[in-house]
């Protein structure tokens, strides 16, 4: 991970406790002023701006050193926070800010941001570190009438507020303008109340609905759910952004190690073919880790059928045989949940009795059983807690362990989605200490707390449709859906050609949720597309595989920081103009920049790479950054992906598996290229199944490189967390040297190849690869070592 004084103070927070969001501290930077009071009425108390308005109050205080909370309180009195807000975030004013409280204006400040209200003109002014003025607020009175209005300089790039549903128009990228409703909408979109700018501002209302409208250099809200406005202004990079956003509305979950790996969904499917599928896969040797079954598993149209297993399709289902075959063969069993139930069933009555049904959703015939349904209404606390029934959780016992969120879109709301998979997540964790895993189909800001997935909706096939993709994964990155994934192959209108399949793979291997499906009766493994899709396919997915320990860091970083695995180019050049709305690459990681190739028959592909040193990851070649590169594409076996190596990076791999955790990782090769600035990667492990991180129970340490003039330091750090992963020593492949002595805390032993190494302890060897020259290091891991190599006279 990237060098950065702000996220490594963070992080190493994070490697001394292994403990989410208890790893962020809020700390306070200067000593302030308590009941401080002005002429005008306006006061501070404990660092809270109070301003007297027209039948209420507005009261203005940093809860964190970068984020500023602004909340109207009509007649003196606060609402009831909408899902947005986690409600276990800690949203207390700092009290020891720093105030300044004269003439003209009074100010708080954190050393990260400041915000001023200016007594001439009433307004509010949020400014950066160096001074810069990022958002002002005037026209306070019209917080009174459900209006926000906030002014910056024109030109700012906005993005967030919403992404784009399955069949929509996705060109205009990820640039936001003009009115932009607020809403989880429904087939694959994602919305947040959140909007936020590269020039280094963030705005988030706690409101369910509403509009944001964006004209030349003002940025206003309208329609929100709450009288009292309450609203968060956030200073920083995006990265940093998406911090505060996390503190706000809450940390997401980490799913299970195997949830990095692949999934093939069907829909049409038995037992029987389940099996033979599985373990094709496994002779084949391609990698796999869960298996997603649509309506098939369930007894749909019976009494409880919505929850437990059709018996004539999956006969082993219900005794649990076979999950046990599953678990043999290193598979996971996942299945597809619906917002309905059957309303002539018991537990259809039961609804009934109850009063658990949406006000929204009539009854109607469903389209698959033909019997009649109704949705019911998950915002009601007592259907979440009824939803992981007895029956359901029977089917978790025996296999089900992931739940497939289908459809709770259609009745206009924001809620329903997130309240159902809450139900889920409530109530397996209130069951089992094995982590949630959710894919849904919509998305509104808060259901991250909720180890909540989405996939981008039922979307066609065809290579038109796989480009969109880029740009609604991007977008819905930048409202906070940060494990997202999609249809691989398309679900709907036919049969994806060979080499529409074999790009698809080569795209989803690099997203966050690598999936597969299609609609009945289509399959979507790789041998069904012929032998050469089926390479290419399965070269990718056997490259996910081996930069799962590299993926898996990752999922802990989001999880702390709010920055997910995959993020579009303007997080880390948010001053470059061109990628201010560049869809074709991204980061995966901070050391990967993907382009995928996603037009049919392409024998040429340009690719824009940042600022910085890039080398490409299967031919060694190197560029400099700042410009567009041409590549060739294999327009014939469709075998390759436009991946560039970050210069300064640090990937940690392992051998390809057949399925996560198929045998211990005893050694954990990490391939480096150092640059002149030093850069970090926090390696993270833990059981991969269980809550236990929440406690501490993780592994992880930090690992850095720096290049000098004739030599490359590199520094393991002290090991943190109480879980003993395996893991006993680290290979490094340290890229662009031919050491002549290597030392880590006094000598190292030097062999003559790298197999001699290998066959040993610690110690060095020399060689090449498809890089060039490379020196090999090994050492112990879970000790802190300083390793220096140099060359030359």
């Amino acid at each position: 991970m990237r060098s950065n004084p702000m996220l490594s103070r963070r992080l190493a927070a994070a490697i001394s406790l292994c403990v989410g969001m208890a790893a962020v501290p809020i700390t306070a930077v200067s000593h302030g002023q308590a009941g401080t009071t002005t002429p005008t009425g306006a006061s501070v108390d404990h660092g809270t701006l109070n301003l007297p308005l027209d039948g209420g109050r507005l009261t203005v205080a940093f809860i964190a050193p970068n984020v500023v909370r602004v909340h109207y309180l009509p007649d003196g009195k606060a609402g009831a926070p909408s899902l947005v807000i986690d409600p276990r975030a800690s949203l207390t004013p700092l009290a020891n800010v720093k105030v300044d409280d004269d003439a003209e204006a009074i100010t708080l400040g954190t050393g990260r941001a400041t915000l001023r209200w200016h007594r001439h003109d009433g307004t509010l002014q949020l400014s950066d570190a160096d001074g810069r003025t990022l958002l002002t607020q005037g026209q306070l009175a019209d917080l009174a009438r459900g209006r926000l209005l906030l002014d910056h300089a024109r030109g700012d790039a906005l993005y967030g507020i919403g992404g784009y549903n399955a069949t929509e128009d996705a060109s205009a990228g990820m640039l936001r303008q003009g009115k932009q409703v607020i809403t989880a909408g429904e087939q694959g979109h994602a919305g947040a109340p959140l909007v936020w700018s590269t020039a280094g501002y963030g705005v988030l209302i706690d409101t369910i609905g509403g509009a944001f409208h964006l004209e030349g250099d003002t940025l206003s809200a309208t329609g929100t759910s709450r009288k009292d406005l309450d609203y968060y202004l956030i200073a920083g990079t995006p990265a940093q952004i998406f911090t505060g956003v996390a503190q706000v509305s809450g940390h997401s979950q980490l799913f299970p190690k195997w949830a990095m790996g692949f999934t093939n969904s069907q829909w049409g499917i038995d037992q029987k073919e389940l099996l033979q599928t599985v373990d094709t896969y496994r002779s084949k040797h391609i990698p796999i880790d869960n298996f997603t079954l649509d309506f098939d598993w369930k007894a749909w149209g019976e009494d409880w059928g919505e929850f437990r297993w059709n018996t004539s399709k999956f006969p082993d289902g219900p005794d649990g045989r076979l999950e046990r075959m599953l678990d043999a063969r290193g598979m996971h069993l996942t299945g597809i949940m619906k917002p309905r139930v059957h309303v002539d069933t018991v537990e259809g009555r039961y609804a009934t009795a109850h009063g658990f049904w949406s006000p929204a959703s009539k009854v109607a015939p469903d389209y698959f059983s033909k019997k009649p349904i109704r949705e019911l209404d998950f915002d009601q606390p007592a259907v979440r807690a009824w939803f992981f029934n007895d029956q359901l959780k029977h089917s978790f016992d025996t296999g089900m362990v992931g739940w497939w969120n289908d459809e709770a879109d259609d009745i206009g709301s924001d809620t329903q989605f997130t309240n159902m998979e809450r139900a889920l997540y409530d109530g397996q964790r209130a069951y089992s200490p094995l982590r949630v895993w959710s894919i849904n189909r919509t998305f509104y800001l808060g259901a991250q707390r909720y180890a909540y997935g989405m996939w981008s909706g039922d979307i066609p096939t065809g290579f038109p449709s796989m480009a969109g993709q880029r740009a609604r994964m991007l977008s819905a990155v930048n409202v906070g859906a940060m494990q997202w994934g999609m249809d691989g192959g398309g679900f709907k209108d036919g049969t994806p050609t060979p080499e529409n399949y074999a790009r698809w793979i080569e795209f989803g291997a690099f997203t966050p949720i690598f999936r597969v499906h299609g609609s009945f009766g289509q399959k979507r493994q790789p041998w069904v597309y012929g032998p050469v899709a089926e390479k290419a396919a399965t070269d990718a997915i056997r490259l996910r595989y081996a930069l799962i320990p590299y993926i898996y860091s990752y999922e802990y970083r989001r999880h702390v920081d709010g920055v997910g695995l995959v993020r579009p180019l303007i997080f880390d050049w948010p001053h470059d103009p061109k990628v201010r709305n560049d869809t074709d690459s991204w980061l995966f990681g901070d050391y990967l920049l993907v382009s995928p190739v996603v037009r049919q028959g392409q024998t040429r592909k340009d690719v824009y790479l940042p600022a910085g040193q890039w080398t490409d990851w299967f031919s060694g070649k190197v560029y400099q950054g700042g410009q567009s590169v041409g590549l060739a594409v294999d327009s014939s076996h469709w075998s390759d992906i436009p991946l560039f190596i970050r210069d300064g990076a640090i990937i940690p791999t392992q051998p390809p598996e057949d399925y996560v955790g198929q045998k211990p990782l005893v050694q954990l090769e990490v391939e480096v290229f150092p640059a002149a600035r030093r850069s970090t990667f926090d390696y993270y492990d833990d059981d991969g199944s269980t809550y236990g991180y929440e406690h501490g129970a993780c592994f992880m340490q930090a690992l850095a490189v720096q290049r000098q003039a004739r030599s490359v330091q590199f520094d393991i750090g002290k090991a943190g967390g109480t879980f003993r992963p395996a893991l006993r020593f680290y290979l490094l492949k340290i890229h662009g040297t031919a050491a002549t002595k290597v030392t880590a805390d006094g000598a190292l032993k030097f062999f003559d190849s790298l197999a001699a190494l290998e066959h040993d302890g610690e110690g060095w060897a020399r060689g090449n690869d498809r890089f060039g020259a490379v020196t090999y290091v090994r050492v112990s891991a879970a000790t802190a070592r300083h390793i220096a190599l140099t060359w030359g006279r």
